[in-house]
């Protein structure tokens, strides 16, 4: 297949773009290559993909509509994966029109991509951030997600939304995934295991938030690009038994559907953080703070419904995934600057 990857230089795009290459499809991928966090780290993942025959890189913008428009048109693409968005909650909060561009202009140009040229499956990130104030656990795809905390986690609700109306209007197959704390080799250095990582290694304090009293659905990288594969392979159809009286957020009579990733195992946060002591041989210094705007105390994923449908569940235990992510770290980091 010829599948158009955007995002492809970022940490989730990356690995799912190398998967698919290795399976033997031709990949088109996008990325702006903003300066959100660092480029160079962008471009080594880059550099991954370009030992490839098969893949091409295409620097451009989402909200680039003339650009966007003729990609879809000359490429004529079999299937789409929209992984490029501006990333980061308290980001979104100091710059909250970044993400209206690239999470809500830009998806809207992949939409109309995806409707002006038969593309046979879109299958976009969305965010666990959507599920906001609830506290009934594990998350289900078919709770009410209408209460977001945080302007990043509202574009990520906009995009289900829009996925669905494009769907219903124009049957256009769409599948959005819920991903829940990625980590692992490749990942963003926004992210607070890493920001953790490097902070230990240089002696620094590292903010714990909450004072720590916090619980997360790590997900390891290679569990969320084999869910995503599955995703991609996994046209969805109208639910036959799709109720308006009682409406299923998570299906619909449209071919429409949501799914959770995550590990499905929450783990506490200065658990994480011992785990990442032992890994590293060094003791943290925990700079202890009280919650910040936009965050939740806990995350936890229902995927029962991506067993059922794709036959996968996350299964990469905390410690084997932080041992990997701290080997990769020390190899990319500390090796090379020696």
């Amino acid at each position: 297949m010829k599948i158009l990857v955007t995002g492809a230089a970022g940490f989730i795009g990356f690995h799912l773009a190398k998967r698919l290459l290795e399976r033997g499809d031709e990949v088109i991928g996008i990325d702006n290559l903003n300066d959100y966090y660092d480029v160079t780290l962008k471009a080594a993942r880059l550099r991954q993909l370009e030992i490839y025959p098969s893949f091409r890189f295409i620097k451009m913008d989402l909200c680039d509509q003339d650009g966007i428009a003729r990609l879809f048109t000359g490429e004529l693409f079999d299937k789409v994966v929209n992984l490029a968005a501006q990333a980061g909650v308290r980001y979104s909060i100091q710059n909250p029109h970044a993400y209206i561009n690239s999470n809500i202009v830009g998806f809207m140009n992949i939409l109309e991509g995806c409707r002006h040229n038969m593309v046979k499956h879109l299958v976009y990130a969305s965010s666990s951030s959507v599920y906001g104030t609830n506290t009934t656990m594990p998350f289900s795809v078919h709770q009410s997600v209408d209460h977001p905390v945080s302007l990043y986690a509202a574009t990520k609700k906009a995009n289900e939304l829009m996925a669905h109306t494009y769907s219903s209007l124009y049957s256009i197959p769409t599948t959005g995934l819920r991903f829940f704390t990625v980590y692992g080799p490749w990942g963003r250095p926004d992210m607070a295991y890493f920001s953790f990582t490097k902070s230990i290694v240089e002696g620094k304090p590292i903010d714990v938030f909450n004072n720590g009293i916090m619980k997360r659905d790590f997900t390891y990288i290679d569990d969320i690009v084999e869910g995503l594969v599955r995703v991609v392979n996994n046209i969805p159809q109208p639910n036959s038994n799709w109720n308006s009286a009682n409406p299923d957020p998570a299906t619909s009579y449209a071919p429409y559907r949501i799914y959770n990733i995550g590990n499905n195992r929450p783990v506490e946060l200065m658990l994480f953080i011992e785990t990442l002591e032992k890994c590293l041989g060094k003791n943290a210094i925990n700079n202890l703070l009280p919650m910040q705007a936009g965050d939740v105390t806990a995350t936890y994923a229902d995927v029962d419904d991506l067993v059922t449908d794709v036959g996968f569940r996350p299964n990469t235990t905390i410690e084997d995934g932080i041992n990997n992510f701290v080997e990769w770290f020390k190899g990319y980091y500390l090796t090379r600057n020696k």
